[in-house]
């Protein structure tokens, strides 16, 4: 099962392609500077930092065995030098997000196999990832850690969720910034179909917790650029009815709300010093992302 959950999400054309690039976090973390690898300390720091829930695969010598007589859980510590970063990959799993036209995938598979590509490349770091999966709220989470069956625990339980539900990015943001611990690399990957006023605050809310965030909005060829050419009937998704048009009528109108929704999405980020990546499920994810880090890379050496 875990092999071909594997082979699913991790593609490796995606990942041959990305290998010699790496995701870098622009901010100061817990006092020293995040996204030079590899980290110049070795072994574990005296200073403890946190604890974090066990998950299968983490090295036992660092359990906590006083934390397990408490409250009869495993807790692994962690210190300020076991990584340099640690990231959350926030993922939507709304109904929209199955949406697909044509051989193209859905905008959810798309986003799975991204979420997945940037997991293993910030685990083959030597850096930490989890995953939280969310809806109108956030439904399962995996916290973050530096070993393969975190990687493997985050495959399954994309694996386990399709699309469903209605979305709330703006209000899942500020779990996810309480989730996320300590200043963190976030990265969101959704459509947004959202009002903007609640992704501002969600955005306001991740950076004044510190986080340095990541959004890549996932959009469907036909959503960016409604080719529709004939009487067509759209079914609505989350809770929207059908309804049967010509949309050559609709294109102008329609092709103008997208730019503008766009075009704050992007202004709110840019304000909130949030990268914001459109990505057009026709796109080769391997050349998106590859473009997108070697363009973070630079811009982090520039800095």
């Amino acid at each position: 099962m875990a092999e071909l959950v594997g082979k699913q999400y991790l593609d490796p054309k995606v990942l041959n392609q990305i290998q010699h690039l790496e995701m870098t976090a622009r901010n100061v973390v817990e006092g020293f500077i995040s996204g030079l690898h590899k980290s110049p300390y070795k072994g574990f720091s005296v200073e403890f930092a946190q604890h974090r829930e066990y998950v299968p695969g983490d090295d036992l010598r660092y359990l906590d065995w006083k934390a397990y007589g408490k409250s009869d859980k495993y807790y692994i510590k962690e210190y300020e030098e076991e990584t340099n970063f640690r990231a959350l990959i926030a993922v939507d799993t709304s109904e929209s997000m199955r949406y697909q036209s044509g051989d193209l995938p859905s905008k959810l598979d798309y986003a799975k196999v991204m979420a997945a590509s940037l997991a293993y490349l910030i685990q083959r770091q030597s850096d930490s990832a989890g995953l939280a999966l969310f809806d109108e709220r956030v439904y399962d989470f995996v916290p973050s850690s530096t070993s393969q069956a975190t990687l493997m625990r985050m495959l399954a339980t994309m694996h386990n969720h399709p699309a469903a539900k209605k979305t709330n990015v703006g209000e899942v943001m500020h779990d996810v910034a309480q989730r996320a611990g300590r200043r963190s690399l976030v990265i969101l990957i959704s459509d947004l179909f959202d009002d903007i006023k609640h992704l501002k605050k969600g955005l306001e809310h991740l950076r004044a917790r510190r986080h340095d965030v990541i959004v890549f909005n996932v959009m469907d060829e036909q959503e960016l650029n409604f080719n529709f050419d004939r009487l067509t009937e759209f079914r609505g998704l989350e809770g929207f009815p059908k309804l049967l048009v010509d949309p050559r009528t609709l294109r102008a109108a329609y092709l103008e709300e997208v730019a503008n929704f766009t075009s704050e999405a992007r202004r709110h980020c840019l304000r909130n010093r949030t990268d914001f990546v459109q990505v057009n499920t026709q796109s080769r994810l391997e050349m998106v992302l590859e473009a997108y880090l070697a363009k973070r890379m630079g811009s982090r050496s520039a800095g």
